[in-house]
């Protein structure tokens, strides 16, 4: 049989062999064969030499495979799994995806110089600077943690390419303004901040001075007092000088040595850093925290013209330490804050409603403006339920609302009196007036309470009309109560809903409701994950057939989880969402953490392969127990592939409080 039509399958030990050596000699000398070479050769040979390509050899070879109709995907997911291990499940659908999560990965591994047994083996090819300008070309966040001084000597390029592309910033060790050795840091700040296209802002760490200098003069008119005393006070403010010093390199040699002898820790090369300090009356150092002046002390080295600098604006803020030294600070900038349009707050404990009643006042101020432009807003963790009605009055211009609520035992529900809450009227708040429509499109509520207020839930469902997702997640009700009053309320009041997400609820009562919610709604996305919908289902079988019906009506229906929900041996019935005459258009099927046996799931391979879906379909498999019998798991993923993308991984059964959990 000649080479060219014989089935890989078939091909023998010693030719395989003799392949990969070729491969890894295409890898080796690519620079000498030249990237025509490889381009001529048979497109499944190409294929087959993705995997075995570097990175930097990938992306330059990707926008001329693009050309041919070769696809550079099984090249990037091949590194993501060497990076990742065989049971990291890859969901990257796309070529650029794939790419990008690749890139992400390795910039700032092989930047910061981190550890990583990938980068180990690679490190000749990543180390470079060809390679760090492929991937800075990919990212779009950079996070800024120490050290960045490379940013200002050998690789200055690499700065101003990321000043071009990055759009998200993130800092994740605090930034002591105190010390002169941290002026490169703010400097790269004000790089990406300022003259940069960055808008969004991730702060990682609790550090209330720092959080004053970043949102300085970036979108909030407020200027924070101990800021503006480090900022021009008498010992910063000649620091001015800096910016007519010379830019000769035997000036700037000079200085550097003057400054050395005060900071023994703070050693650079001649030129390889710009003078910050200069020396006051007294002899003393002085050093400046103005990025106007800071970008100005840089200048004779950076080779950037003189003149005012530029100043940025934050429209996306996320702070994922939140404490409430944080919060003032922030709830002093928010009032003018007219740029800002999202706003993310996480705090590791929960926040005290004093806190939260002071974050409302300020909302409150900010959307009594005609130029507040704040229209997401992500707040956690709550300590009861009822703040999330102050922060809709306070902010009723808010089209995205994700809240996180945990009631902790000190919390207000067990006090007998709040003065603070007496501070905010928050009567509209808590009971929703008949007549008030919130413009709400986005909702996600995650509650952690023994009991939870659904008279206030659904009555914020009532008065959104415009909701087109909602994700609502832990609810629980009093015995004798059902989830179905807010189902009821989606059919009801819901009608543009798009995307559903149930987690961590009971819904087995609820089948009669969300048959009707499904026999009218054009959702495209629906998630019952961890909602015991079998538990209470006497005919397991024949309710699940009623449900896979009711689904086969909602033509628009793309995604579908059913994960967590003890599925095991009726996982089968989901097989005729894609049959009959009017089959199911999901694409996307999740069945993960079902206790879905070997055996049960060939018998779901073999009736899904006698109606296959119309579309390619991504089968979430994760968390089921295949290691039981591996033989019977294997034989059916392989009658799962011809059309399924699978997402599967490795299962340990000796894990019993795993099998226990997932067999409850």
């Amino acid at each position: 049989m000649p080479d060219t039509v014989r089935n890989a399958n078939q091909r023998t030990p010693k030719e395989i062999y003799l392949k990969e050596i070729c491969f890894q000699a295409v890898r080796e000398h690519y620079a000498a064969l030249g990237i025509e070479a490889v381009l001529d050769l048979p497109t499944p040979l190409i294929t087959d030499l993705l995997p075995h390509l570097t990175v930097c050899q990938l992306d330059e070879l990707q926008p001329a495979l693009n050309q041919r109709g070769i696809s550079t995907h099984s090249g990037w997911i091949g590194v993501l799994q060497d990076m990742c291990g065989p049971n990291h499940v890859i969901d990257f659908n796309t070529e650029e995806a794939a790419k990008h999560e690749v890139m992400r990965m390795l910039f700032t591994l092989v930047f910061y110089g981190f550890t990583n047994p990938f980068v180990k083996r690679n490190i000749t090819n990543l180390n470079t600077p060809s390679f760090l300008w492929a991937a800075a070309k990919c990212i779009k966040h950079f996070l800024l943690t120490t050290p960045v001084e490379r940013l200002t000597t050998e690789q200055r390029p690499l700065l101003e390419l990321l000043e071009k592309r990055i759009g998200s910033v993130g800092v994740s060790q605090c930034i002591d303004l105190s010390k002169r050795k941290t002026q490169t840091a703010l400097y790269v700040l004000h790089r990406l901040l300022d003259h940069g296209v960055a808008k969004k802002l991730v702060v990682h760490v609790q550090c209330p001075i720092m959080l004053s200098w970043i949102l300085h003069g970036r979108g909030s008119q407020y200027v924070n007092p101990e800021l503006r005393n480090l900022m021009y006070s008498k010992r910063a403010s000649c620091i001015s000088q800096a910016a007519s010093f010379s830019a000769d390199g035997a000036s700037c040699s000079s200085s550097l040595e003057a400054g050395a002898s005060e900071d023994q820790d703070d050693q650079a090369t001649p030129c390889k850093r710009p003078r910050l300090d200069y020396y006051d009356e007294s002899g003393e150092a002085n050093f400046t925290v103005d990025p106007q002046v800071l970008c100005q002390s840089f200048t004779p080295c950076d080779g950037r013209s003189a003149g005012a600098c530029p100043w940025g604006q934050i429209e996306c803020l996320e702070i994922r330490q939140c404490g409430s030294n944080s919060l003032r600070v922030l709830n002093s900038a928010l009032p003018t804050f007219f740029c800002l349009r999202s706003l993310t707050l996480h705090s590791i404990a929960t926040f005290r409603d004093s806190d939260v009643l002071g974050l409302a006042r300020a909302l409150k101020q900010l959307s009594e403006s005609p130029r507040s432009s704040l229209t997401d807003l992500s707040i956690s963790v709550l300590p009861y339920t009822r703040l999330m009605g102050i922060l809709l009055d306070a902010s009723p211009n808010v089209t995205s609302l994700h809240v996180e609520i945990q009631t902790v035992m000190w919390g207000p529900r067990f006090l007998p009196h709040h003065p603070r809450m007496a501070e905010l009227d928050v009567s509209g708040a808590v009971k929703l007036l008949p007549k008030l429509e919130l413009p709400l499109e986005k909702l996600a509520v995650k509650v952690a309470e023994l009991q939870t207020d659904l008279h206030f839930i659904t009555s914020v469902l009532r008065h959104s009309p415009h909701l087109t997702s909602l994700h609502v997640a832990g609810m629980r009700l009093p015995t004798g109560s059902s989830q179905s009053q807010l189902l009821t309320a989606l059919l009801e009041s819901n009608h543009f809903l798009r995307s559903l997400n149930l987690e961590d609820m009971k819904l087995s009562d609820c089948l009669p409701e969300i048959l009707n919610l499904l026999r009218d709604c054009k959702l495209e996305e629906l998630r019952f994950n961890d909602c015991r919908l079998l538990e209470k289902w006497s005919d397991k079988e024949e309710s699940l057939q009623q449900l896979v019906a009711a689904l086969k009506t909602v033509p628009s229906l793309h995604t579908l989880s059913l994960a967590q929900n003890r599925l095991a041996k009726n996982v089968c019935v989901l097989a005729e969402l894609f049959s009959g005459s009017s089959p199911s258009s999901v694409k996307r099927l999740d069945i993960s953490s079902n206790f879905i046996q070997p055996a049960e799931l060939l018998e779901f391979a073999k009736r899904l392969r006698t109606h296959p879906p119309p579309h390619r379909l991504t089968l979430d498999l994760r968390k089921n127990p295949g290691d039981r019998d591996p033989d019977t798991w294997n034989t059916a993923l392989t009658r799962l592939r011809p059309f399924c993308v699978l997402l599967v991984e490795g299962w340990n059964s000796t894990d019993t409080m795993a099998d226990h959990i997932s067999n409850m």
